[in-house]
């Protein structure tokens, strides 16, 4: 078996293995107790966890540091990055320092809009200048110029740093068909790997998969839907209002608005997705999010028989 990055996902879905990711937040603060705390409650769920950016644009521990301090506890990171932050100079910089620290999955990611981090009892940061510099697109192409040991300018590199590169997709968001389109460049730019948005809807999610498929894209690159553990009625309701391409059911959020144990009632539906989702053709895997309560997702992920990872 010959891997690009040595990392264990690669070795995972090269193996033709179901692949398992799991997302682990950074903290918004310094201390490391508490996410520490989180990867000891995951560790051996999955095959790689993911580290956000500053996601949703609030400020949190780099995911350079934090994908390091998951690394010394024995979990292999999907480092994250966004195009928000950072001009072309920058994210390569970090992408080498990250290269060095023995960090080799990295997502490629735009980045939600500034004003995202103002919500709830946050002020955000108002004076903020989005960088985009680079497109998500064209973040894939640096990366992989980078293991092929070339810069994004034409400059070579000393010596390649090959990641197993990740990229994002929202298939679900309008329009729907233009979304394999942009899957294709994706695909084209260099993604190995495609980590989905949430997916409720399976019928909807069903049939993205088979434009995907008659598009031969399934054949280049592992797809594994996002899939966040539905914890209430209200939850649903705020992701289907607010959240760019997550279409939720009605009947979805009636069954666990109706559910007399609603923490139950989602761990079944959670359930009832992934055995969903592993039915499509063209599904390598599958990314589990939990958003603050990691504590949920070893449950789901003995029940739904993802244990052992191999």
């Amino acid at each position: 078996m010959t891997l690009k990055s040595g990392s264990n996902l690669e070795r995972v879905l090269v193996a033709g293995h179901f692949a398992v990711t799991v997302e682990v937040g950074p903290p918004r603060g310094p201390d490391s107790a508490a996410f520490r705390k989180k990867a000891e409650v995951v560790q051996g769920m999955a095959d790689a966890y993911n580290v956000t950016d500053n996601q949703t644009a609030v400020v949190r521990m780099s995911s350079i540091a934090a994908s390091k301090i998951l690394m010394e506890q024995g979990l292999e990171p999907v480092m994250q990055m966004v195009c928000r932050d950072r001009n072309r100079i920058a994210i390569q910089s970090d992408l080498l320092g990250a290269w060095v620290l023995g960090i080799r999955n990295c997502l490629c990611l735009s980045g939600d809009h500034q004003s995202a981090g103002a919500g709830g009892k946050l002020k955000g940061h108002p004076g903020a200048k989005n960088v985009y510099d680079i497109d998500s697109i064209q973040l894939l192409s640096v990366l992989q110029g980078l293991g092929s040991g070339v810069q994004e300018g034409g400059d070579s590199l000393e010596s390649p740093a090959s990641f197993f590169i990740g990229a994002a997709w929202t298939p679900l968001a309008p329009p729907e068909k233009f979304r394999t389109i942009r899957l294709a460049k994706k695909v084209e730019a260099g993604a190995d790997f495609i980590q989905t948005q949430a997916v409720y809807d399976l019928g909807r999610f069903k049939q993205a998969m088979r434009r995907a498929n008659e598009a031969g894209l399934t054949d280049r690159v592992a797809i594994l839907p996002g899939i966040i553990f539905p914890k209430s009625a209200g939850m649903l309701k705020y992701m289907q209002a607010n959240v760019p391409g997550v279409e939720v059911p009605e009947e979805m959020i009636a069954r666990l608005q109706s559910a007399a144990r609603p923490r139950e009632e989602g761990l079944q539906i959670a359930l009832e997705l992934i055995n969903g989702v592993k039915e499509i053709p063209g599904v390598k895997g599958v990314h589990l999010q939990a958003i603050e309560a990691e504590h949920l997702l070893p449950e789901l992920i003995e029940q739904a028989g993802l244990l052992p990872r191999p």
